[in-house]
C-alpha cells in the first residue's frame, strides 16, 4: 500500500498493492496497521455508497462540529473527479479546493480529514461511491457550499456538459458565507 500526502495538511492519496492474474485481482483496500505506521489513526464507523449517472455533482457536503467527519473515498465502478475544500482556518490551504480522479481501475482513494468539505462528479456514464467515514451521520450537522462557487473556480471535469445537481446542493451557500470554525 502506498500512502502518499498532498500539499494539503492530513489529505492523502492511498494506492493499495493490486495483485492481478487470470481470475480477477485481490487487494487490501484499508489496512489499519499500515495506515498507522505513517501516522494516520482513525476508527471508522459507518461506510456510505451511491450511485450516480454521467455529469452529476454531489457536494460539497461536511459535518458541523462536533461531528465532522473523516472520510476514506473509493469507487467500487466507474471514474469520478473527487474533490476536497479545506476548511481549516489555521491552515495555508484554507477555502482552496484539491482533486483527484478516482476510478475503479487505478483504486486510489482519497483521505480526507475532518474540516474538509467533500463533493465528487461522475466523469464516467456511470459510478458507485463508497466511503467510510469515522462519525455517525447527524442531519442537525449537516452543512455544505454551493458546488459552482466562483471563489472555488472548481473544474468539474464534465467538458462543458450540463451537470445535474440536486435542488438541495444548489441551495447551498458560497463558500464566503459560512460561519463556522474547524
Amino acid at each position: 500500500m502506498k500512502i502518499t500526502p498532498t500539499n494539503f495538511h492530513g489529505l492523502v492519496i492511498i494506492e493499495p498493492t493490486i495483485f492481478r492474474d487470470l481470475r480477477g485481482f485481490f487487494m487490501e483496500a484499508f489496512n489499519e496497521q499500515i495506515l498507522k505506521k505513517h501516522g494516520i489513526s482513525m476508527h471508522f464507523v459507518q461506510d456510505n455508497q451511491s450511485y450516480s449517472k454521467k455529469a452529476v455533482i454531489r457536494g460539497l457536503h461536511f459535518q458541523k462540529p462536533p461531528y465532522a467527519q473523516t472520510k476514506l473515498v473509493r469507487v467500487l465502478s466507474g471514474t469520478i473527479l473527487d474533490v476536497a475544500v479545506d476548511l481549516r482556518r489555521d491552515q495555508p490551504t484554507y477555502r482552496k479546493a484539491y482533486s483527484l480522479e478516482l476510478s475503479a481501475e487505478s483504486q486510489k482513494q482519497l483521505l480526507i480529514p475532518r474540516g474538509f468539505a467533500h463533493g465528487f462528479s461522475v466523469i464516467s456514464e456511470e459510478a458507485e461511491v463508497l466511503y467510510k467515514s469515522d462519525e455517525y451521520y447527524h442531519p442537525e450537522a449537516e452543512g455544505g457550499i454551493f458546488c459552482n462557487d466562483p471563489e472555488l473556480a472548481i473544474d468539474w471535469g464534465l467538458n462543458q456538459q450540463e451537470p445535474i445537481i440536486s435542488k438541495k446542493d444548489l441551495a447551498l451557500p458560497l463558500c464566503k458565507e459560512l460561519t463556522l470554525d474547524f
